[in-house]
């Protein structure tokens, strides 16, 4: 009686890279005319600050010309930056965001 069995060993790895996405760091800077409530409000609707971050982050911008308000991926933190200057500019004030890759 003839056997035809055919051991076949498949010892294949596969390496796989998942690479992390860049993130971005949203910079927020001072002007002298957005008033610090309007600033603290976007932190808090936009970026999701508690109120005392907000006003942390405030108060830092305001003395040290600016802050990181968050850090995203590209599209958040774009996203982020445009709801602000839109936000700002409907709103009549020149306040600017930066994206910075970290």
């Amino acid at each position: 009686m003839i056997s035809n069995v055919m051991d076949v060993q498949i010892d294949e790895k596969i390496k796989q890279k998942i690479a992390e996405p860049n993130l971005y760091k949203v910079i927020m800077l001072n002007d002298d005319a957005t008033p610090m409530d309007f600033v603290i409000d976007v932190l808090v609707q936009i970026f999701k600050h508690s109120q005392e971050t907000a006003r942390d982050l405030t108060t830092k911008i305001h003395e040290e010309g600016s802050a990181i308000v968050g850090v995203y991926t590209f599209e958040i933190a774009e996203q982020k930056g445009l709801e602000t200057t839109n936000l700002a500019r409907s709103s009549g004030f020149p306040l600017k965001v930066e994206l910075e890759k970290e």
